[in-house]
């Protein structure tokens, strides 16, 4: 990784667009994670690196590219079937919903069912998978969670001064279960090196590390806090004493987190505030795109990933910087689980006209044909063996609340009211013989 000068990264603007992008992503089918580890393939990590507004943190360690698909599978949006994680109905309900409202959600689920352990990121510390070494992550995330939540909104606060305040406050991370099991991390040689000798085992090397992890790999990739980030290589020396932390370049990947500062997302994700307002766009001024009567949408210069991904979830792309709007396309996208209403907002935000009479009036018909269908779920499918049959059964006041007739022989029954149709059958005189079974739709 080439030398990385100091960033402060405004992170609530791009997370809102990359939950978005990631969630295309997995709805295309273009995310995959261990089925046994639920960890992002190294291809995934590429491409949602590549997705992202702004890239990951660095170009070379992925972070961010890394934490989206665990905590899209760990708050529910994304589930793996197979190696491939597919957006559940959860998921797919969240392209239609306000970003952050569903980034509030994540963190909280992170908090309580997160899919790895932070600190297994923090692989220079060996030992971690000893028997009984490790406290409970749930533990330790909600501690980290709590001193966060202390942080004034929108003032920067050094991420040592946060170590002292955590220490003092009684919200310490603790990581090793024991005494005893202090002895079974190491960074080199589980003998010489081990962090039970006295001296070596401080705070920052593990709980400070461990909360560098969370801040900087979650709470960064979500939006909650902004970042102020140098080069992780030598931003700390507090290990180089221990047995073979000369030769390391650094502890962790996170080393080089500076100072944090709490975002409007992050205070509303922490529950500090009851409401959330959208911060203006940084690019304000500069609308990227034109919408024409024709029905094209042309970029006006270079727009990101995240927007390039919406724009093709919607439209065809025809030429470079092009999508061509049609019913087929927009109808393809509410199949895909997208909800127009959020498209024509993000259109109207990036644009500096109103939309063209052409494209509401396309978007307004496609969203009536989708409401001219309901899909009433699976039944089972009842066949008569005459139409008089089916319509007394239809007609009784027992059973016709339990079933629906579909043409003049059949009768379609719901499976969580088959039970009570049976039933109410038999009072009539009727039965479905047992192992007999009608087909089902």
């Amino acid at each position: 990784m080439d030398s990385w000068p100091e960033q402060v990264r405004f992170t609530e603007e791009e997370a809102l667009a990359n939950l978005r992008a990631v969630l295309g992503l997995c709805a295309a089918g273009e995310v995959k994670c261990s089925d046994k580890t639920s960890r992002p393939s190294a291809a995934t990590v590429r491409t949602v690196s590549a997705h992202l507004v702004h890239g990951d943190f660095y170009p070379e360690e992925p972070i961010a590219a890394f934490a989206w698909p665990l905590l899209l599978q760990a708050g529910g949006l994304a589930s793996l079937d197979g190696t491939r994680l597919r957006l559940t109905p959860k998921g797919r309900s969240a392209l239609g919903k306000p970003s952050a409202e569903a980034i509030r959600g994540l963190w909280r689920r992170w908090l309580t069912h997160a899919v790895i352990d932070e600190f297994s990121r923090v692989e220079q510390i060996k030992g971690q998978h000893a028997r009984n070494v490790l406290t409970a992550a749930k533990t330790r995330r909600q501690a980290v969670a709590a001193a966060l939540a202390t942080c004034p909104p929108g003032k920067w606060v050094d991420v040592d001064f946060l170590f002292t305040a955590m220490r003092r406050g009684n919200m310490s991370p603790t990581i090793a279960r024991t005494e005893t099991a202090l002895w079974k991390l190491y960074l080199v040689d589980p003998e010489y090196g081990s962090l039970g000798y006295d001296g070596f085992h401080d705070w920052e090397l593990l709980e400070g590390r461990y909360t560098l992890a969370v801040l900087f790999e979650y709470a960064g990739t979500l939006g909650l806090v902004d970042l102020d980030y140098v080069d992780p290589r030598g931003a700390r020396d507090d290990y180089v004493d221990n047995w073979g932390g000369d030769d390391l370049d650094a502890l962790s990947r996170y080393d080089g987190l500076v100072a944090i500062r709490l975002t409007a997302l992050g205070a509303y994700a922490l529950g500090l505030t009851g409401t959330y307002q959208p911060p203006e766009p940084r690019t304000a001024g500069t609308r990227p795109l034109k919408v024409l009567p024709n029905l094209d949408v042309v970029a006006m210069g270079d727009i990101g990933a995240a927007d390039r991904l919406v724009l093709s979830a919607h439209a065809e792309q025809t030429a470079d910087r092009v999508w061509s709007l049609s019913a087929a396309g927009l109808l393809m996208a509410l199949d895909n689980g997208r909800d127009l209403g959020g498209f024509v907002d993000f259109l109207a935000e990036r644009t500096e006209h109103d939309l063209p009479d052409a494209v509401r009036t396309l978007v307004a018909d496609v969203e009536r044909r989708s409401s001219q269908l309901t899909d009433l779920g699976h039944v089972r499918v009842i066949e008569c063996a005459d139409p008089a049959l089916a319509a007394l059964i239809a007609r009784d006041r027992a059973i016709r609340a339990l079933c629906r007739p579909i043409g003049d022989r059949h009768l379609a029954v719901r499976p969580d009211q088959e039970l009570k149709f049976r039933k109410a059958l038999l009072r009539l005189g009727h039965v479905i013989p047992a192992g007999v079974r009608g087909g089902g739709l």
